[in-house]
């Protein structure tokens, strides 16, 4: 059974840094690309960051040049995210996304909360 694990959330001053992970297991497919996303209380979620098969990257504009997405040894299906210069409006739960091919379907997480806060 397909599992996605998100984990290294937590409460950091304005101005700090966190890396979170992305673990999965039991995924069925070609690899295609991960993603994060976040959604914070009343608002819709929104993406953040996204890594393709081929390593290549796309970011939101708010958090382009703050954070990057990276992928471990490729065997380990795990992800990070680094995220720095972090701010009060990075508060959210952060959820990781993994989508493979043939067919296409989307794995998720059930999330990590960060809190930005002083």
């Amino acid at each position: 059974q397909a599992q996605i694990v998100e984990s290294g959330g937590g409460l950091v001053q304005p101005g700090g840094s966190l890396r979170l992970s992305c673990a999965a297991s039991g995924i069925i497919g070609a690899l295609w690309g991960t993603a994060w996303y976040r959604q914070a209380p009343g608002k819709e979620r929104e993406f953040v960051a996204k890594i393709y098969v081929n390593g290549v990257t796309d970011y939101s504009d708010s958090v382009k040049g703050r954070f990057t997405i990276s992928r471990d040894n490729p065997a380990k299906n795990t992800w990070y995210l680094q995220m720095n210069s972090l701010k009060s409006d990075d508060t959210a739960v952060y959820l990781c996304n993994v989508v493979v091919k043939g067919p296409t379907h989307a794995y998720w997480g059930q999330g990590t909360q960060v809190t930005v806060s002083s």
